[in-house]
């Protein structure tokens, strides 16, 4: 054979191969399932090499040991958000003394809680398995990029966990830092933290309602002290609108005690609507965000995702009326869901998400739905109740705290399916690398 056919065969057998596998790396990931099923392809190729090292705790040992195995892996769909707690001794993937990100508030360890068991548990999809939560890599794919968590104080409590994730793969803490100098305080509605060695910005915006508040519009009833332009987006939008991960909560200040009854009503256009229900300003809210991100945001370079309403735990009364769960230790294991679980705002939210898809005739939804509200329904035990005002200051046992939520902690999960949901959406966009801005 002369010399040149030999090259013509070689270059004809690698063009045969790379086309096998391009179209078998195509098959694999092309053919991930939409919506609820959206990362079955991905996590068949990221299933964990190790055995989880699960255990009991010893408040458990005369249950049955089958009420917590893991379950083996079905046929069905891999939905992430349905499935069950199941106790790994790997767990926390961090310890609050390791990370200076964490608020006084959500370090309920240092803070005097006697137990640990809240840190110990792990999310098992049913039908298929999350990959463990890798900070290294997370940190190489955002390198060069902006992730922004917008919304109220339990978005920020999601924040500080990804910045204990992240940082527990930084050697020197001292890297990583708030770029104007602000310490962590539930009063700052800004804070933008820095990775200087792969020049990623971990941000946090405070947004509770996301839509805007103003001041009323001429001749307003004298009740109207302010409004909520649900079709405007916050005013700090500006500043988020070019980041590469973006992830907005909402809903926690959407009731009367925050809006009505402190004189905050809702306007549209010059309007303000003196008889809307919390239910439809909440649908008009998500309507604009939905708005904002079709028309503001290129959805193969920013990850848009909406984290639903994390539920409450209060019994007996709210945080006013001596309401508590400072006794619970265990989650809900078993049965079905809690009361927690039916939420409305999670409902208005996926109407609205649907029916857009819908009339739009997209197959996917606009924004990545990251629905922990019955998951979460089930962690009664992770709030941070009377550990919240730091060492030896245990709140009074008529205010605790059922809202937010010890870190490390159930916010660590969130963040471990925000990570699932990032590693799709990145690999299935092929710029794992390339910043929004750039």
């Amino acid at each position: 054979m002369k010399p040149v056919d030999k090259v013509h065969s070689a270059t004809v057998f690698i063009f045969l191969v790379v086309s096998v596998l391009c179209f078998f790396f195509y098959q694999q990931y092309s053919a991930v399932p939409s919506a609820t099923d959206w990362v079955a392809g991905f996590m068949e190729e990221q299933r964990l090499a190790e055995d989880s090292n699960e255990k009991p705790p010893e408040a458990l040992e005369e249950r049955p040991p089958e009420a917590l195995k893991e379950e083996g892996r079905g046929n069905g769909p891999c939905d992430l958000f349905k499935g069950k707690w199941v106790w790994d001794e790997s767990y926390p993937l961090y310890n609050s003394t390791d990370c200076p990100f964490i608020d006084g508030g959500f370090r309920c360890e240092e803070n005097g809680r006697p137990d640990n068991n809240y840190t110990k548990w792990r999310w098992q999809p049913a039908h298929c398995d999350m990959p463990r939560f890798d900070a290294r890599g997370m940190l190489e794919r955002l390198r060069g990029r902006r992730v922004a968590f917008v919304g109220d104080s339990i978005g920020r409590n999601q924040w500080e966990s990804l910045l204990c994730l992240l940082s527990s793969a930084v050697a020197d803490k001292s890297s990583i830092y708030e770029v104007n100098g602000s310490p962590i305080t539930k009063h700052r509605g800004f804070l933008s933290f820095m990775f200087r060695t792969f020049n990623c910005t971990v941000e946090y915006y405070r947004a509770p309602f996301l839509v805007a508040q103003s001041r009323p519009p001429p001749r307003s009833p004298g009740k109207v002290r302010a409004t909520l332009r649900l079709d405007f987006m916050d005013w700090s939008s500006s500043r988020w609108r070019t980041a590469d991960v973006i992830v907005f909560n909402s809903g926690h200040w959407w009731n009367y005690e925050k809006t009505l009854r402190s004189g905050y009503y809702f306007q549209v256009g010059n309007r303000v609507k003196m008889e809307m229900t919390m239910e439809q300003a909440y649908r008009k809210s998500i309507e604009t965000l939905l708005d904002w991100v079709g028309r503001d945001v290129n959805p193969r370079k920013t990850l848009v995702v909406l984290r639903s309403y994390a539920p409450i735990h209060f019994r007996s009364g709210d945080w006013k009326k001596g309401g508590s769960c400072h006794k619970e230790t265990l989650p809900d294991l078993e049965g079905p869901p809690p009361a927690e679980a039916e939420n409305w705002a999670l409902r208005v939210a996926g109407e609205v998400i649907s029916e857009r898809a819908r009339r739009r005739r997209r197959h996917r939804p606009p924004v990545e739905v990251l629905n922990v509200t019955q998951l979460t329904a089930r962690r009664r035990d992770g709030h941070a109740s009377v550990y919240n005002l730091g060492p030896g200051k245990a709140a009074p046992l008529h205010r605790q705290d059922c809202s937010h939520w010890c870190l490390p902690g159930v916010p660590d999960t969130w963040n471990e399916l925000l990570h699932a949901v990032f590693l799709r959406w990145d690999l299935k966009n092929h710029h794992s690398l390339t910043p929004a801005g750039g």
